[in-house]
């Protein structure tokens, strides 16, 4: 129903409407015996409202040397009001319009990313008066570096900053794309934009709201979304050589008989709509089709693109893993106390929105059950520098090795020797007490789904592309077997990689929080997995609601699908256009008998271009593609 609506809510709609009731105004008309022009009155209105703005368009079109594949649509229109044929002008107006409020309706995007992201924006800001407890509120963009601020309960932080003040929660998932409400106290930092939990908290800001995270964020993906790649409509592609073809015959056909009537024969039965309007109707069904699988697509473009894709590129948490990093491995000190090192990390943990921080709540809660409490007095996270704080009296500082190595120093500190994957040093009072390791599993069949993009869908290079630690990166890469890794990647960094490659190759990015958006929208293929953040997913060109890879080869399937069904419609229905048009030229054909070949061509375009939405089994076939996994790597996850 909602592209029905769109349909007619379009210009191009309305004129394919009228052009219906003009028609069959004529043809009463006509019937009634009434003047020649009573009877075409409406025929002639219609192609004045309807067809003279398409002719023009179309014109525009040629003078910018974009000629599209309804030239020759306008080509008989003009020729058909010289000959006087209004019906068949009037007829052509009604193929015109028609395909393309099709395809406009099939085009439409659902969303719109920047109007997703000014909704999010904070515009005010509760700002406290110096020596006093009172607040005036002013426009977030008079908060300057050092003022405080207050965020009350359920509203959006204003700004980036720390907590001086107060103990509560946020809700920073629009963010980060991670769904974890994190704890904050005194040194917590927060995120504009983040939604605060029960509790008023007081932050001092530490940056201006123009050079926010957010709003950093909002003009990298306001740029990509402006210079998104643009490629021409499959029909404009195909009908480049055939509109030179029709155009040789109409002249043939006028010269040969000296009657320009056949000239207008072979343009209207060339009119190319099989290309018009069976493109549109297989990218409908695709859409249908893909709804149907538990994918919403925002662009259609993406289900011509995705078939012809050469390079993808994944992001790493929550894509080719499922995002939820479990603690593996505990390696504690000889004279630390296990349970104690776990209850005071886990207690610190609390005030950490680090996907790493979770994990080590669950293994405290899971190994010390109600014991895994304690009191935490100040917090501090910065980035680099780790999380610290003051728990039960002690100084708890959880970081990387190299940070806890600057502290304690190389020598005599038992701590164990490095290895792939993610990991955390825990120091206590400045002396080392554990290491936590971390895997964050890849996805059932991941190793699988990447080695089969290149033999099953043309695939020549495939890329991870994370923000998260080298280590953690190569760790997953070789799980699932790629060797093109960039770690540390920040949303500007995967934003330059995606517009580098992109000069030679068809590019598709998937990703799931926030900081993938800039990436996706300048992909030729945005994807996004899951709807975590309402960002990635209108900047996504596609999103696929469970996360997961068997949705994601689905998606592949129906766009190759598309692509296949639209070109044998769109093929076929120039074949029994091109025997039409030869016959035209021998005279055997009238414009208005041409006119209804044409429309009985479209329809079996069109019904052979809605076999796209039909499906007799699952699609997803990367399980039928078992390549075999490195010796190391087999026993490695075997273990």
């Amino acid at each position: 129903m909602e592209r029905i609506r769109l349909f007619f809510e379009s210009r191009e709609g309305k004129v394919a409407a009228g052009s219906i009731v003009a028609i069959a105004a004529a043809l009463i008309l006509g019937a009634f015996d009434t003047s020649y022009w009573v009877s075409v009155a409406p025929l002639v209105a219609i192609v004045i409202v309807g067809g003279v703005p398409l002719v023009w368009s179309i014109t525009k079109d040629l003078i910018a040397r974009t000629p599209g594949a309804d030239l020759l649509a306008a080509i008989a229109i003009v020729t058909a009001v010289l000959l006087g044929e209004w019906l068949v002008a009037a007829i052509i107006v009604l193929m015109l319009s028609g395909g393309e409020a099709l395809e406009e309706a099939a085009t439409s995007r659902a969303s719109r990313i920047l109007e997703a992201l000014a909704k999010r924006a904070p515009t005010m800001a509760h700002r406290v008066v110096d020596g006093t407890e009172r607040t005036v509120d002013v426009p977030v963009e008079e908060i300057e570096i050092g003022d405080h601020v207050v965020v009350f309960p359920h509203e959006l932080c204003p700004v980036d900053g720390e907590v001086v003040r107060g103990h509560g929660t946020m809700d920073e998932s629009f963010l980060t794309g991670e769904p974890y409400v994190i704890t904050k106290s005194v040194g917590s930092a927060v995120l504009s934009g983040a939604v605060n939990g029960h509790d008023a908290l007081v932050v001092e800001a530490t940056k201006t709201a123009a050079d926010s995270r957010y709003a950093q964020i909002v003009g990298i993906l306001a740029e990509a979304e402006e210079n998104r790649p643009h490629m021409r409509r499959m029909a404009d592609r195909l009908g480049a050589w055939y509109t030179v073809l029709a155009l040789a015959m109409g002249i043939l056909g006028w010269v040969v008989s000296g009657d320009p009537s056949r000239f207008l024969a072979v343009m209207v039965i060339a009119t190319p709509c099989p290309l018009l309007i069976a493109v549109p109707v297989a990218i409908v069904g695709a859409i249908s089709l893909s709804a149907r699988s538990g994918i919403i697509i925002r662009d259609p473009m993406v289900l011509e693109r995705i078939s012809t894709t050469t390079t993808v590129m994944f992001d790493k948490t929550g894509t080719l893993t499922y995002g939820r990093p479990t603690v593996t491995e505990m390696h504690v000190a000889p004279d630390a106390d296990r349970a104690q090192v776990l209850r005071l990390s886990a207690a610190l943990e609390h005030y950490s929105r680090h996907p790493l921080a979770s994990a080590v709540v669950d293994a405290a809660e899971e190994e010390l059950g109600e014991e895994a409490t304690a009191d935490v007095a100040a917090v501090s996270e910065r980035p680099g520098k780790g999380l610290v704080g003051t728990v039960d009296g002690h100084k708890v500082t959880i970081t990387n090795r190299a940070k806890a190595l600057d502290v304690i120093g190389q020598d005599d500190h038992h701590m164990p020797e490095k290895s792939a994957g993610m990991e955390a040093v825990v120091l206590i009072d400045d002396r080392y007490a554990a290491t936590f390791r971390f895997r964050d599993e890849p996805r059932l069949g991941s190793w699988e789904f990447v080695q089969h993009l290149g033999p099953r869908h043309g695939v020549t290079h495939t890329m991870l592309i994370s923000g998260d630690s080298s280590s953690e990166v190569a760790y997953l890469a070789a799980q699932v077997g790629i060797t093109d890794v960039h770690a540390g990647m920040s949303p500007e960094d995967k934003l330059e990689i995606v517009r580098e490659v992109g000069k030679t190759s068809t590019t598709l990015f998937l990703g799931d929080g926030i900081n993938d958006a800039p990436a996706m929208a300048a992909a030729d293929v945005g994807i996004a997995f899951g709807q975590g953040s309402d960002v990635t997913s209108e900047a996504a060109g596609a999103v696929v609601l469970d996360s997961s890879l068997e949705r994601l080869d689905e998606l592949f399937h129906i766009g190759e699908r598309m692509r296949r069904i639209a070109l044998q419609s769109a093929l076929g229905g120039i074949g029994l256009s091109m025997i039409g048009m030869v016959l035209a030229v021998m005279g055997l054909l009238t414009p208005i008998v041409g006119a209804i070949a044409q429309e009985a061509i479209d329809l079996l375009a069109i019904l052979n271009a809605a076999r796209v939405v039909t499906r007799r089994k699952p699609m997803a076939d990367y399980h039928d593609y078992p390549l075999p996994k490195p010796k190391e790597l087999a026993e490695a996850q075997a273990g």
